[in-house]
């Protein structure tokens, strides 16, 4: 294999979720691509790692010091959604349900990893519901053991602020799933997150 095929290989399989024979089909997917399309990738990938920045308000990522949501004048400015990374404030984003303003953690407290509570965006929530602006924290972090750990961490933090209500996102067994092949946590989940049927 060429050095320059073998170094292509290498980058690509740095990115997570990509083995080594994605990374050499993409790497040969390059090469059939027009060189000029090639540069306005590489450009358009240097230019994102070299402007982009987390927004002092909401750790959303940005080209400037506010993100769009953070400087929408009609957003909810009195309910903030906490979430763990910048792509689940994109999924919320996209059901265009959602009108109130968002809080990025930057991840999940595991001590496995080394993550600890200070090393998460928390303190900056804090600070914001400590304003007296916020009426509302959803937090929409995953049911994961580090998401749990997570939750019940923010939760205990936000008892000093017992005029504002917290809640959590609906949890429990999906559309389709059969329920001898869901885990113990998700039927609980689903037990204490029941409703009435009409």
């Amino acid at each position: 294999m060429s050095r320059l095929l073998q170094d292509a290989v290498s980058e690509f399989a740095k990115l997570p979720g990509i083995g080594r024979r994605t990374a050499l089909r993409l790497a040969m997917h390059l090469l059939k691509m027009e060189p000029e399309s090639v540069e306005q990738m590489t450009e358009s990938i240097a230019r994102f790692r070299r402007d982009i920045r987390h927004c002092e308000l909401c750790n959303n990522l940005s080209d400037t010091a506010r993100c769009p949501i953070c400087s929408n004048p009609e957003r909810d400015r009195t309910t903030i959604c906490v979430v763990e990374q910048v792509g689940d404030l994109m999924s919320i984003e996209n059901t265009r349900q959602y009108r109130g303003l968002y809080h990025v953690l930057g991840g999940v407290i595991s001590p496995m990893q080394g993550v600890g509570p200070s090393d998460l965006k928390i303190d900056l929530l804090l600070e914001k519901v400590a304003s007296g602006a916020v009426k509302e924290v959803i937090l929409a972090i995953s049911t994961s053991v580090e998401g749990e750990t997570t939750l019940f961490y923010i939760l205990n933090r936000l008892k000093q602020y017992p005029a504002v209500k917290v809640s959590t996102i609906a949890r429990g067994i999906g559309f389709g799933d059969e329920l001898e092949y869901v885990d113990e946590l998700t039927i609980t989940h689903a037990l204490l997150n029941r409703r009435e049927v009409e």
